[in-house]
C-alpha cells in the first residue's frame, strides 16, 4: 500500500472536523510529506546531476541518497543535497537505506546499467535508467521482463520520447502524409570522444577520490588510465556502446515508434578503418570504429510494408534528397532523420525537432494531421517529472519510454553494435580474413544470429568479478 493511501485509510475514522485542507496548512504549493517520492541517485555527476535536478523539481520530492564511485563527480550534487546520505557502493546503500527509498535514478557508464536496475527492481524500487538501457541485447530483454515481473514504474532517459515533436511525426506517418514508408535514414555527428584507437598504455596512480574496482564492476580487470574517465568510456567496448549507443536511442526512437517496428530480421554494416601506412591499416577491437554505416531490415507489420533503416555516424551522411534545395540545411548540426515514403518525404532533427515535408515549400499548403496523443507536461524537459508522477500513481501509470517500450528499442540499437563488432571479427587475429563481414540474419524471439555463430558472443557478455544478472 502506498504511504499516502495508508494515511488516508488510517485517517478515515477520524472526525471530519479534524481534516484540514492541505492549502490551509502550507499554502497552495504545499506538498504533504506523504506525497513526496524518496529518490536515490546512482551516478551523481554529469548527466546524473541533470536527472537529479529534474527529479527533485525544486523540492517537490526528496533526494534521500546519492551514490557515486567517483567523489569528484558527485561533489556538485552532494553540495546541493547536503542532507542526502552518500555512498560509493550502491549495494551498501540498498542494504542500509532500502526501506527509505521509493525510486532510483541511474546515470552510470553503460556496462553497469543492467545489474543496478535489476537489483533496484527486485527490491520493488521504481527505476529511471539512462540511455541506452543496457550494454548488451540480452540485458535489455532481462530488464524488460523484470519490470513486468516486479510491477515497478520505469523510464529510459531518452527525453525526446516525451516531446511534442515525436508525437507530431507519429501522427503524420500514421496518418499517411507520405504514404507507405519503405526506408528511413538516421545519422549523428557522434563520436565526439576517442574511437578507433589502440588500447592505452602507461602506469597511472588511481585518484584517491575514485574506487576503480567499483567503477570496473562487471567489466574485465584492467589498469586505471585517465583516458577512460569521466566520459571517454563511451568509445570502449567493455564499458560503452559507442556513437550508436549514445545517440541511437534518441534518433531511432522517432521512426521506431512511428512505424511500429519490432525486432529486425537482418543487419549488415561497414566501418571506418584506421590507416597506419601505405596499404596498411590497424584493427582496434577494444574500441569502436571512428565511423560506421549500418543497415537494419524490418519485416512487414500488418498493412505496413517491410522497411530498411540506415544508420550513419562519425561524419558519414546520407545522400541529400533531391527535393531539398542546394542551400537548405539537411537535418541539424548533430544529426537528422529522413523518412522516404511512396508519396513524399519527412525530414527532422534530434527528437523529431523542426519536422518538415520535402520539398519544404509543401508545408505551406499541406493539411497535416495533428497528434491525438496526450502531450507530456514540459515536453522533453518534463521527462523525469513524468516518471516521478507515475511512480506516485503506481505500476501501470503511463511513461513515454517504459522498459516495455525502450527495451525492444534498445535491442534494435544494440543490434547495430553487434554488426559493428562482428564486422572486424577475425577467427585468426592478425589475418586478412574477416568472415563477419556479411549480412547477419537475426532471430529476435530467441536473440540469436542464425548464420554466423561467432556474432552471438556479442548478444550476451560474460560478467567479471562475481557479478551476475538474474530475474
Amino acid at each position: 500500500m502506498k504511504r499516502r493511501n495508508f494515511i488516508k485509510t488510517a485517517g478515515a475514522g477520524v472526525s471530519a472536523f479534524y481534516i484540514v485542507p492541505r492549502h490551509v496548512l502550507g499554502g497552495n504549493r504545499f506538498i504533504s510529506p506523504s506525497d513526496k517520492l524518496n529518490i536515490a541517485a546512482i551516478g551523481a555527476g554529469g548527466k546524473g546531476e541533470v536527472n537529479i535536478k529534474n527529479a527533485f523539481n525544486n523540492g517537490s520530492d526528496n533526494i534521500v541518497a546519492l551514490c557515486d564511485v567517483d567523489d569528484r563527480m558527485a561533489a556538485g550534487s552532494r553540495k546541493k543535497h547536503a542532507k542526502a546520505a552518500y555512498y560509493r557502493d550502491y549495494r551498501v546503500m540498498f542494504e542500509k537505506m532500502g526501506k527509505q527509498i521509493d525510486a532510483v535514478a541511474i546515470s552510470t557508464p553503460d556496462h553497469m546499467h543492467a545489474v543496478m536496475a535489476m537489483d533496484a527492481m527486485k527490491q520493488g524500487k521504481h527505476v529511471y535508467l539512462e540511455k541506452p538501457l543496457t550494454h548488451d541485447i540480452y540485458e535489455a530483454r532481462m530488464l524488460t521482463q523484470a519490470a513486468e515481473k516486479y510491477k515497478v514504474v520505469t523510464q529510459m532517459g531518452n527525453q525526446g520520447s516525451s516531446g511534442d515533436d515525436t508525437r507530431l511525426i507519429r501522427a503524420w506517418v500514421k496518418g499517411g502524409a507520405i504514404g507507405d514508408v519503405k526506408r528511413v535514414h538516421v545519422w549523428t555527428n557522434r563520436p565526439v570522444w576517442p574511437q578507433g584507437i589502440p588500447t592505452p598504455t602507461g602506469s597511472f596512480a588511481v585518484p584517491e577520490e575514485l574506487d576503480w574496482n567499483l567503477w570496473l564492476g562487471t567489466a574485465p580487470k584492467r589498469d586505471f588510465n585517465p583516458i577512460y574517465v569521466p566520459a571517454n568510456w563511451r568509445g570502449w567496448g567493455d564499458f560503452g556502446t559507442g556513437a550508436l549507443g549514445d545517440m541511437g536511442c534518441h534518433f531511432m526512437d522517432v521512426p521506431y515508434m512511428a512505424l511500429d517496428l519490432g525486432y529486425p530480421e537482418s543487419v549488415e554494416c561497414s566501418a571506418g578503418a584506421v590507416y597506419t601506412g601505405f596499404f596498411e591499416q590497424a584493427i582496434y577491437t577494444d574500441s569502436f570504429p571512428p565511423s560506421a554505416k549500418i543497415h537494419l531490415q524490418f519485416p512487414a507489420r500488418g498493412n505496413m510494408p517491410s522497411i530498411e533503416m540506415v544508420w550513419y555516424d562519425g561524419g558519414i551522411l546520407p545522400k541529400r534528397p533531391e527535393e531539398l534545395l542546394p542551400d537548405e540545411p539537411m537535418g541539424e548540426w548533430d544529426g537528422g532523420i529522413i523518412f522516404e515514403g511512396t508519396k513524399g518525404k519527412i525530414m527532422a532533427g534530434l527528437f523529431g525537432r523542426n519536422a518538415t515535408l520535402l520539398p519544404t515549400k509543401n508545408m505551406a499548403k499541406a493539411s497535416l494531421p495533428k497528434s491525438e496523443e496526450e502531450m507530456v507536461e514540459g515536453g522533453s524537459d518534463g521527462h523525469q517529472q513524468q516518471w516521478v508522477k507515475a511512480c506516485k500513481e503506481g505500476y501501470g501509470a503511463y511513461t513515454s519510454s517504459s522498459f516495455a517500450i525502450s527495451g525492444p528499442l534498445t535491442e534494435t540499437v544494440l543490434m547495430g553494435n553487434l554488426a559493428v563488432r562482428s564486422f572486424n571479427y577475425q577467427e585468426k587475429p592478425g589475418s586478412n580474413e574477416f568472415p563477419g563481414r556479411k549480412k547477419l540474419l537475426w532471430d529476435g524471439e530467441n536473440m540469436k544470429i542464425t548464420n554466423f555463430e561467432p556474432a552471438n558472443q556479442f548478444v550476451k557478455r560474460a560478467y567479471q568479478n562475481g557479478w551476475e544478472l538474474k530475474l
